[in-house]
């Protein structure tokens, strides 16, 4: 018999109404929430484990739900929902009347893969590696920008540095479209990425104003880490001591600055151009 769930005052409705707004409560219990139809069947696709799938039948059909419980994990425990629960629950109305409680996973820069193939090239002695840097981005909007970027040029990994903003947030994981889920991401400090790009043999390119090059006159072919700052303070002073070469976008208004994701699409697009993608 399908298990089914009328109440607000359930646990788990409650339980997922904490999940969505406090990264503490996400952090204790490693679980997080995916709404959705598009961002489930990405993460599942990506290798995440749902915990729980809830659903309204009333706006998503039988084939889309016996879809997800083909690619689910067997251990999924699929529950229905009322209307009312779902529109209390569901941030937008045009999600397709499912989400789902999901495990997340241990991103810390220690199990980003070296010498297994990232999009068919190994990061050990890396020739060719393509990764994005972002230092402490706090936006939500930002960081789902890049992670959109990233996807769209296929780099190999998407780096954290010092991260401001728990990467599970339901407005991260709406704002990159699913995209937190597409890329091999990892965080750790600005010290721990360096020496991590330093023993594979990444070049390091920080965005940055000072002792800077025009962008394309960088050889972006060989293994690359392109690396931006906040548009506010833009890099810290650690990763301009370890830059193997500081680039800048050359720009024709009266600002110096543009959206971080922006300039990353930029400067990623270059490289993607040059390796003939």
């Amino acid at each position: 018999m399908q298990k089914s769930i009328t109440s607000f005052q359930n646990p788990l409705i409650k339980q997922i109404v904490l999940l969505q707004e406090k990264s503490r409560e996400r952090r204790k219990n490693n679980l997080f929430v995916i709404e959705g139809l598009r961002e489930i069947s990405l993460a599942i696709k990506g290798g995440y484990f749902l915990k729980t799938l809830l659903f309204c039948s009333e706006i998503i059909s039988e084939e889309e739900i016996f879809t997800l419980k083909e690619s689910a994990n067997s251990e999924t425990e699929f529950i229905e929902i009322t209307p009312e629960i779902y529109e209390k629950l569901a941030y937008r109305s045009s999600t397709e009347g499912v989400l789902a409680i999901a495990h997340t996973k241990d991103l810390n820069i220690s199990n980003l893969p070296i010498s297994a193939p990232l999009n068919d090239r190994s990061l050990s002695g890396a020739e060719g590696a393509l990764i994005l840097v972002a230092e402490a981005p706090e936006k939500p909007g930002n960081i789902g920008a890049l992670l959109r970027t990233a996807d769209a040029a296929n780099v190999d990994a998407v780096i954290i540095a010092n991260p401001k903003t728990d990467l599970y947030n339901p407005n991260i994981i709406r704002s990159s479209v699913g995209c937190l889920f597409t890329n091999k991401i990892a965080t750790g400090s600005s010290s721990e990425i360096i020496s991590f790009l330093k023993e594979n043999n990444i070049n390091i390119y920080c965005a940055a104003l000072q002792a800077s090059v025009h962008y394309d006159t960088i050889d972006f072919k060989k293994a690359t880490a392109i690396v931006v700052g906040t548009e506010a303070t833009g890099l810290s002073e650690e990763w301009l001591q370890n830059s193997t070469q500081n680039i800048i976008i050359p720009m024709q208004g009266e600002i110096d600055s543009m959206n971080v994701s922006v300039a990353a699409g930029i400067l990623i697009f270059e490289a993607k151009r040059q390796r003939g993608f």
